[in-house]
């Protein structure tokens, strides 16, 4: 046995305790969040543009997470809207077996989104992913307040009124079913758009959206919805009248529901 000073030399030195690796490589974790006003991709571009910067040659950087899954998917944000739109056309479409009727219902939709992205921009909040998927929610919303009043006004063309009658009335029949059901929905996101505490800025961006969009969309729709409907129904008469075709069905006038035989 020999000692280990006439082999070695020993001297205390100081060293981190973990070595953070990714992808096999000595790495720093760095996190952070946009400031209000500004979105996760603004925030990514910025950090992008810094590191072509200010990095050495020798280093590099990737991103994990959230942020990583991100931008894998890339900017799929117009795929996914308009596969929703397409899906509400084609199952209004089925309902009330026209291509054009639905249209008045679709034509709704922007007035929620208008409200959804003015009321987001007052507050300062981002357009994040939580503000997307209220808008996803938002289509389905504003296309039911339409459908409201738009199949009220058809069956009462099919029934022989004219079309500006019909819509007035259909306004005026459905106008407390949609404040009621509007209103309810609209109080009852009021807790997400003044949330507080962990996670509250996905609620808020999320409460927002919604809010906005739905108190636009059932202040000024009850207005503009029988307008639309006017609009689509009465090009959609003079399209078939120029072509030789009815898009008004005749009811049976005939004891029992039938259709009485010539005499």
């Amino acid at each position: 046995m020999i000692p280990v000073g006439s082999l070695a030399s020993v001297r205390d030195t100081v060293g981190p305790q973990v070595i953070t690796r990714f992808n096999m490589f000595r790495s720093a974790t760095i996190s952070g969040t946009p400031n209000p006003g500004y979105s996760s991709g603004q925030a990514v571009a910025e950090m992008e543009r810094i590191a072509a910067q200010r990095l050495p040659r020798q280093m590099g950087y990737q991103w994990s997470g959230v942020t990583f899954q991100q931008i894998a998917a890339g900017n799929l944000a117009p795929l996914i809207f308009g596969l929703a739109i397409i899906f509400v056309f084609l199952f209004l479409a089925a309902q009330y077996e026209s291509w054009s009727i639905p249209l008045a219902v679709l034509l709704s939709v922007p007035l929620a989104i208008l409200g959804a992205a003015v009321l987001t921009g007052l507050r300062g909040l981002d357009n994040n992913i939580y503000m997307q998927i209220g808008l996803v929610l938002l289509i389905g919303l504003s296309a039911k307040t339409a459908i409201l009043i738009v199949e009220f006004a058809k069956q009462l063309r099919e029934e022989g009124k004219p079309v500006v009658e019909a819509a007035v009335e259909a306004a005026r029949l459905r106008f407390r079913p949609i404040l009621m059901t509007a209103i309810s929905f609209i109080l009852g996101v009021i807790p997400l758009v003044i949330a507080s505490g962990a996670g509250a800025a996905s609620r808020q961006s999320l409460g927002t959206a919604v809010f906005g969009g739905m108190l636009l969309a059932t202040a000024a729709g009850v207005f503009f919805i029988p307008l639309l409907y006017v609009a689509v129904q009465g090009w959609t008469e003079r399209f078939a009248k120029r072509s030789g075709r009815s898009t008004v069905e005749a009811r049976p006038v005939g004891e029992g529901g039938g259709i009485p035989e010539p005499g």
